[in-house]
């Protein structure tokens, strides 16, 4: 008998422990490769052949279709610059030059990894939509409030902005965790 329990023990923390991880890498996409700059976070494994199954796995679940790093980086954040948690009842405002890529854009997803639903359509800004001031610098909100230009429709609850560098520099490559990437600024909350 005590061998039975202790093969049903074993078994039910091997189960725990693998549910855990499974939640941790694929849900939570906490996987090797992660790199930081700024608010964004990046991982050097989607969409290359070093993928392992948790990679892709996590690549399934959150939705992307992953082109490998050569054709796009893809960095994404669910914090502000100063370190907040992102909150659809709050504005936002996203700054910054145009990032070393052919072409760039930033969307917004709800916390299901979905488009966020709104009557305008507004789901993203990039590179040939978003309005730059004479020194080539561009600023769009991200807020349910509606704005006529440079805008990016939220609702009430968690989101995550994605920002997608589409054949970037060699240097964006090389070197992920150094980029000039946009900030990041809450400016308001409701």
């Amino acid at each position: 008998m005590k061998t039975a329990l202790k093969i049903l023990a074993v078994l039910a923390i091997g189960t725990a422990l693998g549910l855990g991880a499974t939640w941790l890498f694929v849900i939570r996409g906490a996987m090797p490769g992660g790199v930081t700059d700024g608010p964004w976070k990046t991982n050097l494994l989607i969409g290359s052949s070093g993928g392992d199954m948790a990679t892709r796995a996590s690549v399934a679940v959150h939705g992307l279709l992953a082109l490998n790093r050569s054709e796009t980086i893809y960095y994404s954040t669910d914090h502000d610059s100063d370190g907040n948690v992102l909150d659809g009842a709050c504005t936002y405002l996203v700054t910054g030059r145009d990032p070393p890529a052919r072409w760039w854009s930033i969307t917004a997803y709800a916390a299901d990894d979905y488009l966020i639903p709104n009557p305008a359509k507004r789901y993203s800004v990039s590179r040939t939509s978003v309005t730059r001031n004479a020194h080539e610098e561009f600023a769009a909100t991200v807020s349910r409030k509606h704005f006529p230009k440079d805008w990016i429709a939220l609702q009430n609850g968690r989101f995550n902005l994605t920002l997608r560098l589409y054949n970037p520099a060699a240097s964006v490559a090389a070197d992920p965790a150094h980029v000039a990437l946009p900030t990041l600024k809450k400016v308001s909350c409701s």
